[in-house]
């Protein structure tokens, strides 16, 4: 439920879910927190059917090729494949997790600055009415442009809350997010199911009612971005 009261409105997704044991304890953090699932993992599946009984949203998080070569999971997409390739990993990830409302990149700081790959990726998310959601792991990427001109709905990460993890920096950027969020109505907030992260977040969440910030699935900011674009072009 949307409430129109608060001053700003956050998405915090929690990627690279699916390898370990402990994942599950992201469902057990208060709030609509989005839950982005790898593909093909031992426990993506099972913790994605939790998550959207408990009527969360699940991305599909995809492994996309890296500058640095870093070795890629399953359900990866990279440059040398073509679009029959690239739509039938696609397909294989999504008939896993059917009920998934779109994809957000797994590292992919190569494949996102990349207008063929990217094109075939949102064409099939185009045919499938569903969201992309840009890592923005690259300063370069052109996903979002490409996802634009093939009028797939789309939103960007605006912060990474634990590349470092400290209980101090996970502090420091969640602060962020809130200055962010105040500042521009919305933002979103990729982190991770680290350990150290979920418990910095258990402590923190209550931060954003106090801050009056409401914690929102990730489908509502792409709700509301879509109305701000509506009223500016109308206007």
């Amino acid at each position: 439920m949307i409430n129109n009261t608060y001053a700003a409105r956050v998405a915090i997704v929690i990627d690279d879910i699916g390898y370990r044991t402990t994942d599950h304890e992201v469902l057990d953090l208060p709030g609509n927190l989005t839950l982005s699932i790898l593909p093909h993992t031992p426990f993506g599946k099972r913790l994605a059917i939790l998550a959207h009984e408990e009527h969360h949203d699940v991305l599909l998080h995809i492994p996309m090729e890296a500058e640095n070569g870093k070795k890629l999971g399953p359900g990866a997409l990279t440059h040398d494949m073509n679009e029959a390739k690239i739509r039938a990993s696609l397909a294989n990830s999504f008939a896993e997790i059917p009920f998934a409302i779109g994809i957000n990149n797994h590292m992919g700081s190569l494949l996102t600055q990349l207008y063929k790959p990217m094109s075939w990726t949102m064409r099939f998310l185009k045919e499938r009415n569903v969201l992309f959601l840009d890592s923005k792991t690259s300063r370069h990427s052109k996903a979002a442009k490409i996802a634009n001109s093939y009028a797939v709905p789309t939103l960007n990460r605006t912060i990474f809350l634990d590349n470092v993890l400290t209980e101090p920096y996970i502090r420091q950027q969640f602060e962020k997010l809130i200055a962010k969020a105040k500042q521009n109505k919305t933002a979103i907030a990729i982190a991770h199911p680290h350990p150290e992260t979920i418990a910095a977040l258990a402590e923190l969440l209550p931060l954003l009612k106090q801050q009056n910030v409401q914690l929102v699935p990730i489908s509502a900011l792409l709700a509301h971005h879509h109305a701000t674009s509506v009223t500016a072009i109308s206007d």
